[in-house]
């Protein structure tokens, strides 16, 4: 393994222009392709496409396309996870979503980030920050989630949502950004 992607594994700054990762990121680029050309018909192929794009893939996995993502690698899904018509994931950093999670169409979750000093970020470098999305969490069309959030289980993301800080369980949000909008109560 190359040091550029060892750093962006490891959550540190790396240059994407590396050519191990652009390898990577044409790689999965393919998979997507590939995915993204089957039929509703081949629920077989495309579990198996699934498999070599995700890092993991727990049980019985439906993402519907197009979808797209930066590696795949670093994406892992548990058990009844469903994302809908045009997902985008950008994960150089690990992106977990957990148990019986739903994504809306259109969601779109980021863990590259860059530099916020504009000379830094012209050099190039960029980094990411890890998303984690915990069980039977349902995140509305169009949301997007941002680098380093972390969503509770049974949280709910209102379509259209830009979620920049961590979401409790059991709590629903919207907005631009995102703030509570309510506690989920056993009622």
């Amino acid at each position: 393994m190359g040091r550029e992607k060892e750093r962006m594994l490891a959550g540190e700054a790396y240059d994407p222009s590396a050519p191990e990762l652009v390898a990577d990121r044409k790689r999965a680029r393919d998979r997507c392709r590939r995915y993204n050309a089957t039929a509703p018909t081949e629920a077989d192929r495309r579990d198996r496409l699934l498999s070599e794009l995700f890092g993991a893939a727990e049980g019985d996995a439906t993402v519907v396309p197009p979808f797209r993502c930066d590696y795949g690698y670093n994406v892992g899904v548990g058990d009844g996870f469903f994302a809908n018509y045009g997902c985008v994931v950008l994960d150089v950093a690990p992106v977990a979503f957990g148990e019986n999670c739903l994504l809306g169409p259109g969601v779109h979750v980021y863990t590259a980030t860059h530099p916020i000093d504009p000379a830094e970020r012209a050099a190039g470098r960029e980094f990411g920050d890890p998303v984690t999305v915990g069980d039977d969490a349902w995140i509305g069309g169009q949301a997007v989630i941002t680098p380093g959030v972390e969503i509770g289980d049974s949280a709910v993301v209102a379509a259209g949502a830009v979620v920049v800080d961590d979401v409790p369980a059991r709590t629903v949000v919207g907005g631009n950004p995102a703030e509570k909008i309510r506690e989920i109560d056993d009622e």
